[in-house]
């Protein structure tokens, strides 16, 4: 990655924030497309925004992303979404306009330019599926609109990959560490434990993985820097099904907390997905990709960086690194 020069969108937030910071480690020349040029819109990069090329522009919108050519990118990492799941059933215009629409418009714009474009897709997009572990092949029934616009955003890709286009379309499973918001489950179960919070849980039978976010930051550097084609699409997953009772209780136990922990208290969602796991045997033979931090290693690194931040007196979602 010296001195290659790399556009990322969506590098301020949880998983984007992380990759920025390792591009520079690795001596890129990192353009970073954002809505804001604002610092405080993008506090999770506020130690290394000085680093950064700043590119205003909205995705949505063709006009602006002439900035992105001037840039002159070799490479391109995709992480911008719309990404909260449930609220996108009340934001399913700004959810298809960012995901579906801001997708085309970036790869419309940098094909022909960018010698390799990195979509990062979503494991969301598998929806119902009647086995496990889900693989690449299967059929993807989404269920949400965030889950239907990602997907639209992998046929576009897809589209272009078959016409040639270096694209590289990736499909990462749930994600957890430093820096993620309170509305993903983990941060708001640590942050709830360490307060000493009540916490309310269906029964937890239902299951998932975890993936700490610098394996998957790996996971994209290797496929940026695959030589040859990835065709298709590619899992970056664990491949550990992990109850959602089991999670809790790890959390509750690293975290040592007072809460009153209500496993059962709440009823499960009408849409609830029983289990979601993944074969990644793709990453691992294309990429050489497998993931280093195991999952009670990871989740106690991620109570470790909470407690700190909470100790600093943060109140608000985090967000940013504590000092």
């Amino acid at each position: 990655m010296k001195s290659k020069r790399v556009l990322v969108t969506g590098g301020s937030g949880f998983i984007g924030s992380h990759l920025v910071k390792r591009l520079l480690q690795e001596g890129a020349q990192v353009g970073l497309c954002v809505r804001y040029n604002s610092v405080i819109r993008n506090e999770r990069l506020k130690d290394c925004w000085k680093d950064l090329t700043l590119i205003e522009a909205d995705l949505r919108n063709r006009g602006p992303l002439a900035r992105v050519r001037e840039f002159e990118p070799e490479l391109v990492f995709h992480l911008a979404a719309y990404n909260h799941v449930g609220e996108s059933f009340v934001q399913v215009e700004e959810c298809f306009d960012v995901n579906a629409k801001g997708t085309a418009n970036l790869l419309d714009v940098c094909t022909g330019r960018a010698s390799r474009f990195v979509y990062m897709s979503t494991s969301e997009v598998y929806g119902y599926q009647t086995s496990v572990p889900f693989v690449e092949s299967m059929t993807p029934k989404p269920i949400s609109p965030y889950a239907i616009t990602k997907y639209a955003g992998e046929l576009y890709c897809l589209m272009h990959q078959r016409m040639g286009a270096d694209v590289v379309v990736l499909r990462p499973f749930n994600a957890y560490g430093p820096y993620q918001s309170m509305k993903a489950v983990i941060p708001e179960l640590i942050i709830k434990c360490l307060r000493g919070e009540p916490v309310e849980t269906t029964l937890g039978e239902q299951t998932r993985e975890f993936n700490y976010v610098e394996d998957l930051v790996e996971g994209l550097l290797l496929a940026a820097q695959h030589d040859g084609r990835l065709e298709g699409v590619v899992n970056l997953a664990a491949g550990e099904e992990i109850s959602i009772r089991t999670l809790v209780e790890t959390i509750a136990r690293l975290t040592e907390t007072t809460s009153d922990v209500r496993i059962g208290a709440i009823p499960y969602r009408p849409t609830e997905i029983w289990r979601m796991y993944a074969d990644a045997s793709r990453a691992r033979s294309l990429l050489g990709w497998k993931p280093k931090v195991p999952f009670e290693m990871g989740l106690r690194q991620t109570v470790d960086w909470f407690r700190d931040y909470l100790r600093i007196g943060h109140t608000s979602s985090p967000i940013c690194t504590p000092s």
